[in-house]
């Protein structure tokens, strides 16, 4: 059996917990691949919303375990409280559906003030990490310092802790910024979340996913963030710390290229960024203002208002073709309800030459926006359920997006509850 992927295409936030939540019903193992609590998937059902952070969002369904794959950066006490809100969950046994690599990276307390020492001492040149370790964990793995899941079954890794601390309390040091901090206190914390990780299942990922598509089984790769936030072929430096684009899936839990199936590109109506970065179709005005109120555009892990934009073709194209996707998902096509006009990128003039592809830098000074104009609808989409009740300007509006990025558009999401979802 091939492994399916689904990967966001856009600055990460397109709504791939929902996606995950709504296809698991077909699959029998979902798959996280990369990346860490920086992460926050939103699912909605029985008028409830759960953000899951490391958790794959398969497991609320009972047909399906879930694996947190070897490209996976664990913080224990994040992960602690995540399973604390599933305790609320009545017949959700979590300790017999979800499977943890023993490759996957621990991130420290001390990767947390690491992050917070380095973003600080940047001043206005800071990324926007989100300071939850990330960055410095993935650097501690390249640089071959990490500590691992499997290494807690080993009898000295507290001595592997001890001295990777020690380390990084001389690395805070020497930045030119003032951090307070209470080690103890977060160690404390730490140790007894290290507890309760030791009492869920770990496993050697990718023999065992090896052995499930021998048997035939159905496996879901589950990405985080998004396409645009790739460590190699985002908006860098303004990125992310793992690959987050297909290739990832291979990495992140030892899964061959030729195994992999469709590719499930998931995408906005319009877009979105959270932090610092180039953002060519950003909007500073009313009609930016609605995108965000409408939509709730709020980052799930950080709560920080997200920047909003009209669609950028050119981006979207970029990532459509990085990762080969098969299938795309357009989510939030509620939102654009109400706007009389709608704007699609479909061309950069990047240094006096108008291009249609993604350049090295697009930074304001090198990069205007070429603008295609729509027409836009006004229906309430949120109570339909068939593609025949959608408006005709929205039908217009994702025939015009398929003819250009070649892809078809399978599902359109019109709510964020996993029953507001259509398939074409």
């Amino acid at each position: 059996m091939a492994v399916d992927l689904l990967l966001g295409l856009q600055w990460g936030d397109e709504g791939k917990g929902k996606i995950v939540d709504v296809l698991t019903k077909d699959y029998d193992i979902i798959a996280r691949f990369q990346g860490g609590p920086n992460a926050g998937h939103t699912l909605e059902f029985d008028g409830i919303k759960h953000v899951l952070h490391t958790i794959p969002s398969g497991i609320f369904h009972d047909n399906a375990l879930n694996v947190i794959g070897n490209g996976v950066v664990i913080d224990p006490v994040i992960f602690k409280k995540e399973l604390e809100n599933l305790d609320q969950f009545e017949g959700l046994d979590y300790k017999a559906k979800l499977l943890i690599s023993r490759k996957a990276h621990l991130i420290l307390p001390t990767h947390r003030l690491l992050d917070a020492a380095s973003e600080a001492s940047k001043g206005k040149a800071k990324i926007g990490s989100t300071l939850k370790g990330i960055g410095p964990t993935y650097m501690d793995k390249t640089g071959r310092n990490g500590i691992r899941v499997g290494d807690l079954e080993l009898a000295d890794w507290k001595d592997r802790y001890s001295a990777l601390r020690d380390k990084h309390i001389a690395m805070i040091d020497f930045y030119d910024a003032k951090i307070d901090y209470n080690l103890e206190e977060l160690e404390t914390e730490f140790f007894k979340a290290i507890k309760v990780l030791k009492s869920l299942k770990f496993i050697d990922s990718e023999e065992y996913l090896y052995q499930a598509q021998k048997a035939g089984k159905s496996i879901l790769a589950e990405g985080a963030q998004g396409s645009l936030l790739d460590i190699d072929f985002g908006t860098y430096p303004f990125v992310t710390s793992s690959n987050t684009t297909a290739a990832g899936a291979c990495t992140g839990l030892g899964v061959a290229p030729n195994q992999i199936g469709e590719v499930f590109g998931i995408f906005k109506a319009y877009t979105t960024r959270v932090g610092s970065g180039p953002f060519p179709t950003e909007l500073f005005d009313e009609d930016g203002e609605t995108m965000g109120r409408v939509g709730n555009e709020f980052g799930a892990t950080t709560g920080r208002p997200r920047r909003c934009g009209w669609l950028d073709l050119v981006a979207l194209k970029y990532a459509v073709q990085v990762n080969g996707v098969t299938q795309l998902m357009m989510m939030k096509g509620d939102v654009l309800s109400g706007f009389d006009t709608l704007k699609v990128c479909t061309a950069y003039k990047y240094k006096g030459e108008t291009i249609e592809h993604l350049p090295y830098n697009i930074e304001p000074e090198n990069v205007d926006v070429v603008y295609k104009e729509m027409k836009g609808w006004q229906a309430d989409l949120t109570g339909m359920t068939e593609a025949s009740q959608l408006p005709s300007a929205l039908m217009e509006y994702i025939e015009f997006l398929e003819k250009e990025l070649q892809t078809p558009i399978k599902i359109v999401s019109v709510g964020p509850d996993r029953t507001q979802t259509i398939l074409r």
